[in-house]
């Protein structure tokens, strides 16, 4: 009989497996879970040296997936100001002052988390507004979601951007009156020349992009593997054991690489290659390059990335009808159909996975259409295309996920209400006849769609209890909207086994049993006994991956 190595005693085990979907305790040897069960039969696998671990009657489950996050943004963010909670002229000039007091060589002063609302619920933020916080030092400010930024009156002129500049489909400097630039920069081509007025080469948006780094010294390049570490070691300490990257290059992939070499990578990692709308379809190739070269037990590249629209709350995203406070505007799709569609054939083709960020059903509708289009030249496969957000669904359209296959990647912690955003604008732009369409997760539940939770992080806070507590807690906008909230189970699955189908990988995580990796988390409490109001303060006591202590609290 094989003995334990480490034996999980004490414990309210949530295996994820419908054959069993309680237990009391698990053995784990190697990097294999070797038995789920009670505890009086699992701890005849004890031997002399097996680690016992008390659970203290917490709650025990698969190691969390965090389905999409922007790993190496989010980490390099932590060193930037963050403006999250900040709201009205003193607050804002008193963050802003003291950061440009603590970084006195700083060329241009980037701040994250920024309110829609920053200066007054429904007031639109100008350069004059940031001007009276902080007047002589160039600043951008960039929203939450990182679709929009606004910038103060000496950035704008220095990033020549004072009287406006054209720019490519879905990217606006949305003008004022006198025919000078408002301040507010409207996705990544808008605020891209304030962003390169910075002092730091750019490390911040770190694949962002989908480009790869010019020359990097070894200082930088020691520099960008620290920010990754501490990127892992967060994510390890909220119970993440395996991450979907969702931004990439092959300098990201080199880096995550050197590692898990050393024996770092203590999470498992997706990193896609990126297809933005500059890149050529030939380029694909790469992607098939980065899927051989790249495949290891723990670091894999099996996925394109793409982007289709924007955001509701900046108006960039790509709608059916109109928005309800702008007749005539739509937004505008960051690929044609055509090229879209061509795209999604290519990629299918070569056997990789599609990732494809679409807020506006508008954006929906054309990514299904792509899909489709795959389906029908390459025929059926279990391809598990994905669209990332659908923040807005035209009804129409909701048969299609499950016909075709379709993952709906969703994030908890994004509806406006539901946990840190406000509702305003995106309720207003949506309108209320579209609000029972808007985050439809009942709906897409009913229908047999797999669904995978994330947060998004930066974007959102990367706490998953959070988004499980806004999965479980969030409210209807009106008395007309259908109830999308979870229980408690379905969040967990969202966070565990669905994220693990989502990655192709439930044959190897994503749930308790005999055989699978021991890819685990112990929080510090029974998640099934807590209340709803405070099981967003449930942490992670301990999390394995492979069966290695990757966090320890």
């Amino acid at each position: 009989m094989k003995t334990a190595d480490i034996l999980i005693e004490n414990a309210r085990v949530l295996t994820m497996d419908p054959k069993t979907p309680h237990a009391e305790a698990l053995a784990i040897a190697g990097s294999r879970i070797l038995a789920v069960g009670t505890r009086e039969a699992v701890s005849i696998l004890a031997g002399p040296d097996t680690r016992r671990i008390d659970a203290q009657g917490g709650t025990v489950m698969p190691g969390m997936v965090e389905a999409h996050l922007h790993l190496f943004a989010g980490a390099f963010g932590l060193r930037l100001l963050q403006l999250d909670g900040v709201q009205g002229l003193p607050a804002v000039r008193d963050k802003l002052q003291a950061y440009a007091q603590a970084n006195p060589d700083e060329a241009l002063l980037i701040c994250k988390a920024t309110d829609y609302n920053l200066f007054g619920e429904g007031v639109q933020t100008t350069r004059q507004m940031l001007d009276e916080a902080l007047a002589d030092r160039p600043v951008i400010c960039i929203a939450h979601d990182h679709h929009t930024a606004w910038a103060n009156s000496i950035a704008i002129e220095r990033a020549g951007l004072m009287q406006g500049r054209e720019m490519p489909p879905g990217n606006e400097v949305v003008m004022a009156g006198d025919g000078t630039a408002l301040g507010e920069l409207r996705e990544h081509a808008a605020f891209d020349p304030v962003m390169a007025l910075r002092s730091s080469g750019g490390r911040e948006s770190l694949g962002l992009a989908g480009l790869e780094p010019g020359s990097v010294t070894p200082e930088q390049r020691a520099a960008d593997i620290a920010v990754l570490e501490e990127g892992l070691k967060l994510c390890a300490s909220y119970g993440f054991t395996a991450l979907h990257n969702m931004d990439g290059n092959r300098y990201q992939l080199e880096l995550l690489a050197e590692i898990e070499a050393k024996g770092g990578l203590i999470c498992r990692v997706e990193v896609p290659f990126h297809l933005t709308p500059e890149k050529d379809l030939s380029t694909i190739e790469e992607a098939s390059r980065f899927a051989e070269e790249f495949d290891t037990d723990k670091l894999k590249s099996k996925r394109v990335k793409m982007f289709m629209d924007g955001v509701i709350d900046g108006a960039t995203a790509v709608m059916v009808e109109d928005y309800a406070d702008q007749p005539g505007w739509r937004g505008e799709p960051l690929h044609s159909a055509e090229r879209f569609n061509a795209a999604a054939v290519e990629i299918d083709r070569r056997g990789l996975q599609i990732s494809v960020h679409a807020i506006g059903d508008g954006a929906v509708r054309r990514v299904l259409d792509g899909y489709e289009a795959a389906q029908k030249a390459n025929g059926p496969r279990d391809s598990r295309h994905r669209i990332e957000h659908v923040e807005l669904l035209h009804p129409d359209d909701l048969k299609r996920f499950a016909e075709l296959g379709v993952v709906a990647s969703m994030q908890p912690p994004h509806p406006p209400g539901a946990m840190d955003f406000p509702k305003e604008p995106w309720v207003s732009r949506v309108g209320e006849a579209r609000w029972p369409w808007g985050f439809p997760l009942a709906a897409l539940r009913a229908e047999g769609v797999p669904i995978c939770f994330a947060s998004d992080w930066p974007v959102a806070d990367l706490n998953p209890m959070r988004g499980v507590k806004a999965a479980m807690t969030r409210e209807p906008w009106g008395p007309m909207d259908p109830d999308n909230r979870c229980s408690l189970m379905e969040a967990l699955h969202g966070y565990t086994a669905g994220g693990a189908h989502a990655g192709h990988d439930e044959h190897r995580f994503g749930r308790l049993a005999p055989g699978m990796l021991a890819d685990i988390v112990v929080m510090d409490r029974d998640l099934e006994a807590e209340p709803v109001e405070s099981i967003d303060q449930a942490r992670a006591m301990l999390t394995l991956c492979d069966g290695e202590v990757t966090w320890e609290a």
